[in-house]
């Protein structure tokens, strides 16, 4: 199952240039995944695992909200549990969402979230492609600032030849103000493909405030990342590093995705 996709300079400052320019901004913190999904789910009557694991080597070294988290030095993750119920339709774990490590929690279980992704069926197919996914988290309060926050994200795609551009304008809510509550939280790739197994990408996350309210352009999240997949044999496996340029960004934090079909002929 393929979900991670070099970033032609026009096309990704224009997404972030108009960005800037329409939403306000925002610090964001920790995160168990990074990365865009690009509307890929497992067959229908798959179960596929995915261990997404994240350092940040260089990192913030103040909590975002008290009792949170430092990033600097931490490691944080999820096993994220995935079942094609339908062609156009993805049941998701993640279970457990962990730390590893951290300046001021060690390690610790942050919580768990329920996922329903919906997509056109066999997107691979398509030179356009699309979905949406929903995620409803239950978080320890060293995690998130509310126990209880969801995510709404919309993707939309395209490939052309060996290229794929992938857009998730994400938006996240711990449901207090209704909608002008929602924070508007972005990412977006662009890869090329060298083959159906190997491809090299780069990756833009950007964190904006509520939609009521501005935050200091200092604390808004800035994130490039490059990464490399390789998808088939045993494991599919994206790592990468991305760099921070904003100060409610990381300065280096890397991933390392492993991902495998646990039953290969379902029937």
């Amino acid at each position: 199952m393929k979900r991670f996709a070099l970033i032609p300079t026009c096309p990704w400052l224009l997404f972030t240039v108009l960005a800037c320019l329409v939403m306000p901004e925002a610090s964001v913190a920790q995160t168990d995944e990074i990365q865009v999904y690009d509307a890929e789910i497992a067959e229908q009557g798959v179960i596929n695992l995915m261990i997404h694991t994240n350092f940040t080597p260089q990192g913030r070294r103040t909590p975002v909200f008290p009792g949170a988290i430092i990033a600097n030095h931490s490691v944080n993750g999820a096993a994220e549990w995935a079942f094609g119920v339908r062609p156009w339709f993805e049941q998701g774990l993640y279970l457990p969402v962990y730390s590893l490590d951290s300046a001021n929690h060690g390690a610790s279980i942050n919580g768990f979230k329920i996922r329903e992704l919906f997509v056109r069926p066999h997107a691979h197919d398509h030179k356009v492609f699309y979905g949406f996914n929903f995620e409803f988290s239950i978080n320890a309060l060293y995690w998130e600032s509310k126990r209880i926050t969801s995510e709404l994200r919309p993707i939309a795609g395209v490939h052309l030849h060996h290229w794929d551009f992938i857009y998730n304008p994400i938006m996240d809510t711990d449901y207090r103000g209704g909608l002008k509550g929602f924070e508007f939280n972005p990412a977006g790739r662009a890869a090329y493909n060298f083959s159906e197994k190997w491809a090299v990408a780069m990756e833009e996350y950007d964190g904006f405030g509520r939609l009521d309210s501005v935050v200091p352009r200092s604390q808004q999240l800035h994130e490039t990342w490059v990464v490399m997949d390789r998808n088939g044999g045993f494991l599919n496996v994206e790592t990468g590093f991305g760099i921070g340029w904003s100060g409610g960004g990381d300065k280096l934090t890397l991933k390392l995705m492993l991902s495998r079909d646990l039953n290969l002929h379902p029937h």
